[in-house]
């Protein structure tokens, strides 16, 4: 009798495979199909992650070094930097660096570099970015304008006034913005701001009765976004008051920064 001998050979081989939720044609190694999809991991849920932000907020999903997936801190998301009180200087000021007067134009020929900050130091002249980051600028400026050195407007016309805001580049050495080493036109990627420089560009229209000309304190208020590298910064601002028939106006000026003015900068990071 002859007794046959198989032989099996068993070669080891990976055996890759794609899988799909709501399709059967994954294209990649995990594929979740369809326009209205979610996904869970009830590891980085409030109930079980210490570093999720909660009802109401959106935490960002960070990936580490390993490729795990971790929830990052508020800190690694948006970092107010800049919150000063009452930020420019009060008296009206007509000479030197910290003059706030803008003189009247009949058209608008240009604008003004006015103001100073009240108070110089970090978090009151300056901030500074650690590292690159889209930053929020929103400013509230008081501004009033005089007449003749000693009234309010009472010429029935309507006049434009415009504000923005401007950054100076600062040395790490110093918080004063006399030793400024240049001005912020670009962003980081190169992009030229509006008028070589402006953020918050805004603005209104001021009008008055001659029976009693508005005297009060009145406020621009601007928002705006800019891509920024590392380094340290300080907030500066200029308007322009114009108006369309000079007749009766007189020595028209306007200052800024009379009032309470607030300047918060707030750094959204996106690395």
């Amino acid at each position: 009798m002859k007794k046959l001998l198989y032989l099996v050979y068993v070669i080891p081989c990976s055996v890759i495979a794609q899988v799909g939720v709501n399709t059967s044609t994954p294209q990649e190694e995990l594929h979740i199909a369809g326009n209205t999809s979610t996904a869970r991991v009830e590891g980085l849920s409030a109930a079980n992650n210490t570093a999720n932000l909660g009802a109401g907020n959106s935490t960002r999903v960070f990936v580490n070094a390993n490729g795990d997936l971790v929830l990052g801190a508020a800190t690694n998301n948006v970092e107010i930097l800049f919150n000063p009180y009452n930020y420019l200087n009060d008296a009206q000021d007509t000479g030197g660096s910290d003059a706030n007067v803008i003189t009247q134009t009949g058209v608008g020929s240009g604008y003004t570099i006015a103001g100073w900050p009240r108070q110089i130091g970090a978090g009151l002249s300056t901030f500074t970015l650690t590292k690159s980051a889209i930053v929020e600028i929103n400013y509230s400026l008081s501004w009033e304008l005089e007449k003749n050195a000693s009234s309010a407007p009472d010429d029935e016309n309507a006049r434009v006034i415009q504000t923005y805001m401007y950054l100076l580049k600062m040395p790490l050495t110093s918080h004063d913005p006399t030793f400024a080493t240049g001005l912020v036109t670009t962003d980081l990627d190169g992009v030229p701001l509006t008028i070589g420089r402006a953020l918050g560009l805004n603005g209104q229209f001021h009008t008055n009765a001659a029976s009693d000309g508005a005297a009060k304190l009145f406020h621009n208020t601007g928002t705006d976004y800019v891509k920024l590298p590392a380094g340290r910064y300080c907030p500066m601002f200029a308007a322009q008051v114009a108006v369309g028939n000079t007749g009766g106006a007189g020595a028209c000026k306007m200052y800024i920064g009379t009032g309470q003015d607030e300047v918060q900068v707030i750094a959204h990071y996106y690395n």
